[in-house]
């Protein structure tokens, strides 16, 4: 996947130049919006995104924001589903194949309609296609509705569609609803609206050592911001370098040690080798536990020995 980062970037950017002016590549069709989480609505999105450049012969492109919209234009924006480098990574994984990152700034807020058409749709992506949500509106007094790009669409030459809302039991899949499932520790509900488990993604850094002591070394993701579920041992699946492995994760202050400060320490089952650097995903699949103070390393070690047969059970399951 090609990372366009920035509006300065965008704006240098010569996609006739790099690919050829007869390559279909040289060319987009652009879905644009924050897609925190990218959940199931946002993959049927996708997967109009995908129909859609196939159809145009453009390279499926998203245009997205490296902060909320909304903390600039209301003071105040929900606390994101998963991190930046989170999202990119479930975008990648959906099949996009250009991705426009801008941090959402005053030039973007103040930007027409036909300013974000021409100097962005047409002038740096050179779009064929433009896919929007049922209710977006972009730009200068959110003037950008479907109806105003569909207007330009005509005007200037390029395709536009716009997206349904995705509905589950009776009620739209929103970012806030998943949000309130995984601080609640429901991760089926979670996981139903998403399409998958929810987790995390981070670096893997130096620690202090003490799962290794224990017999049971531990990887300890440095966490990029995101929703989590409550603190507990869950039985996890850790993916690294695009193999996944079962495993078993503490999420929490290590009361044991009073260390105080959250962390996510995970133990990979049937794996060896450094992680030191790398990065790790990790998805919650079970709650095995809460978290809890132990008398000392020696029932710390028993207990963390039931965990991992505990995990291995019901992630075969």
């Amino acid at each position: 996947m090609r990372l366009v980062d920035g509006l300065d970037a965008l704006h240098t950017l010569d996609l006739g130049s790099i690919y050829g002016d007869d390559s279909p590549n040289s060319h987009s069709v652009v879905a644009v919006g924050v897609f925190d989480g990218v959940h199931l609505g946002h993959q049927r999105l996708l997967h109009q995104l995908l129909e859609m450049a196939s159809s145009l012969q453009g390279m499926p492109t998203v245009v997205t924001f490296a902060n909320h919209p909304d903390q600039l234009l209301r003071g105040n924006a929900p606390s994101p589903l998963c991190s930046v480098p989170h999202r990119l990574r479930l975008l990648r994984r959906a099949g996009v194949l250009r991705l426009v990152l801008l941090q959402f700034e005053e030039r973007l807020q103040n930007m027409t309609a036909r300013a974000f058409t021409e100097e962005v749709l047409l002038g740096s992506l050179r779009a064929r296609g433009l896919l929007l949500g049922y209710d977006s509106a972009l730009g200068k007094g959110r003037e950008g509705t479907p109806a105003r790009f569909s207007a330009l669409g005509d005007e200037l030459g390029f395709e536009v569609q716009t997206g349904a809302p995705f509905e589950l039991d009776g009620e739209p899949i929103s970012s806030t609803r998943i949000r309130d499932a995984i601080a609640n520790g429901d991760l089926a509900a979670a996981r139903r609206c998403l399409g998958r488990f929810p987790g995390a993604l981070g670096e893997v850094v130096h620690g202090d050592a003490r799962g290794r002591t224990l017999g049971f070394p531990t990887a300890n993701v440095a966490l990029q911001g995101g929703a989590l579920p409550p603190n507990g041992v869950y039985a996890v699946e850790a993916v690294v370098d695009g193999e996944t492995f079962a495993a078993v994760a503490n999420l929490g202050s290590r009361p044991t040690f009073a260390q105080g400060e959250p962390s996510l320490e995970v133990h990979l089952l049937d794996f060896s080798g450094d992680l030191y650097g790398r990065e790790l995903e990790v998805t919650f699949r079970h709650l095995l536990r809460d978290e809890r103070r132990f008398d000392g390393p020696e029932a710390l070690k028993a207990q963390i020995a039931l965990d991992v047969a505990a995990a291995r059970a019901r992630l075969k399951a």
